[in-house]
This record gives structure tokens, sequence and C-alpha cells, in this order.
């Protein structure tokens, strides 16, 4: 087997491993968080309930979430070409040099 082949295998695996390890801890420290307790009485006049807008209830409106897909979605689509080309450029020079 190539050696290189191996390494960038190697890579890979530890790359996706110290990836989960670094979502794992992120999750753990989310979970483990407890708020402070209260003293006592801290609850004797509570706050009035805040005044919320329509507009901030609304969300992003749908043709945002369109633009936003269709852009993704574009973007994907011209790497998947760079990619392919890329291969297929690949293959002939090697397969012209053989």
């Amino acid at each position: 087997m190539n050696p290189a082949r191996t390494i960038g295998r190697l890579a890979r695996i530890l790359a996706v491993l110290g990836a989960a390890v670094l979502a794992v801890t992120a999750a753990a420290a989310a979970a483990l968080a407890t708020p402070r307790p209260r003293p006592p009485g801290w609850n004797k006049h509570p706050p009035l309930p805040a005044h919320v807008h329509a507009a901030v209830t609304g969300g992003m409106p749908g043709w945002q979430l369109t633009l936003i897909a269709a852009a993704a979605a574009l973007v994907a689509a011209a790497l998947a070409v760079m990619v392919y080309r890329a291969r297929s450029a690949r293959r002939r020079a090697t397969v012209s040099a053989a």
C-alpha cells in the first residue's frame, strides 16, 4: 500500500476524532452548566413582562430563506463541477503519461 495514502488516511481519522472530542467537550460544558443559587427573597417584586415587538417574533422572511437556499445550492453545484473537472483532468494526465 502507498505510504502517502496511509498517512493521509491516518490524518483524516485523527481529524475526525479530534472534531468529535471537541464536540463532546463543548456539549458537556453546556450540559453541566448550572445557574448560581439565588438569594432569598429575590422574587419578592418580579419585573414586569417585557414588551415583544411583532417584527422580532416573525423571524426571517420567506424570500430571504429562499435566496439563501438558492445561493447555497449554486455554490454546492459550482464546487461539484470544479471537483469533477479537476479529477477528470488528473485522470487524463496520468493516463496519457503512462
